[in-house]
């Protein structure tokens, strides 16, 4: 098995992913707290370092990175100052720009975090929900088509955060092209398209995103309940895997081997919570490489839980570390 599992991490190197999605600055203010407000009753942090990091789908680019593969992001940013940020943080992680586009019409979409004595004690966002206009959604399935038909593209990622760079029409698009070339389809979806992502490979919703997406409630505990709703997903969408995340209780599998329908709770690994920001990216980024290589549905979601749940340990929005994923993955039962 730990031979198995070095060769498929191996295998990740060299991948080409291409992410489509939200992209956004994380922007972070860290410092100390040692006193209380005078003029209302919040602390003061007193501010020793500011930090700008790729965040939203380019944090899910940043985990393919540290994987070993190479990530191409296909996103709108503003034409502003955080644009330009998030375009020199492309260039000082020596990443593609190709799939870039400019927009005079939106703002960068920013989230500003206040972290006071290694803890997050604000956060503040700044950023435009509404969806593309016509000319922003032709430029950017324009520079996917580009990308596809010049580049071998390994696995497709869509990670989606409601902020209106994903459309229905964009959907659609997409996954025919990505059908037609037999490049898998990985989807990280959120309320507003959920039901738009039929016949991809792998939908990832979190729980709160399948009740809300089914617009129905049940009992996540009681997994004959959970396969019931992830089965019906699955026909809704035409999807080959369902994958929900359930937070500390896990991650539920839903998938069909030879014809038959077959479903896997596998349970979250205790840790010490630091942070829960970004494990969802780190979740996708892992299952895509996995389904990139044809990994079994088990394997995949019980990798990319073990992912979710280390990047937790760390504080604020960090990369996976593959080689330490890659220990704690051999410790797996097989």
């Amino acid at each position: 098995m730990n031979n198995k599992l070095t060769k498929l991490f191996d295998s990740f190197n060299g991948l080409n992913v291409l992410i489509v999605g939200d992209v956004m600055v994380d922007s972070y203010l860290w410092g100390k707290v040692e006193r209380i407000s005078p003029e209302a009753p919040v602390p003061i942090v007193s501010v020793s370092k500011r930090e700008n990091r790729m965040g939203g789908a380019a944090n899910v680019a940043l985990n393919i990175k540290s994987l070993g593969a190479n990530p191409i992001l296909c996103s709108v940013v503003g034409n502003d100052t955080k644009g330009e940020e998030f375009i020199q943080l492309l260039e000082k992680k020596q990443m593609e720009k190709c799939g870039i586009v400019k927009s005079d019409k939106r703002i960068t979409t920013t989230k500003f975090r206040v972290i006071g004595n290694n803890v997050q004690m604000l956060r503040v966002d700044e950023e435009t929900d509404r969806e593309l206009e016509e000319e922003d959604l032709k430029k950017l399935y324009d520079k996917f088509q580009e990308i596809i038909q010049t580049t071998k593209i390994d696995v497709v990622i869509f990670q989606d955060y409601d902020k209106g760079v994903i459309t229905e029409n964009l959907v659609d698009g997409i996954v025919k092209i990505a059908n037609l070339k037999k490049i898998p389809i990985a989807v990280d979806p959120k309320k507003k398209n959920f039901m738009a992502y039929k016949n991809v490979s792998l939908f990832k919703p979190n729980l709160k995103e399948l009740k809300e997406g089914l617009n129905i409630d049940f009992d996540s505990k009681n997994k004959g309940e959970l396969s019931a709703m992830a089965g019906q997903l699955k026909t809704l969408l035409n999807s080959q895997i369902i994958m929900v995340t359930l937070s500390e209780d896990g991650v539920f599998v839903d998938y069909s081997d030879e014809s038959q329908q077959n479903s896997k709770l596998i349970p979250s690994h205790v840790r010490s919570i630091s942070d829960v920001s970004g494990a969802g990216d780190t979740v996708i980024s892992v299952a895509s490489l996995c389904l990139a290589r044809k990994t079994s549905p088990t394997l995949l979601a019980s990798i990319s839980n073990l992912a979710g749940g280390l990047v937790c340990e760390e504080v604020g929005v960090v990369p996976i570390n593959k080689d330490r994923l890659l220990e704690e993955a051999k410790k797996l039962k097989p």
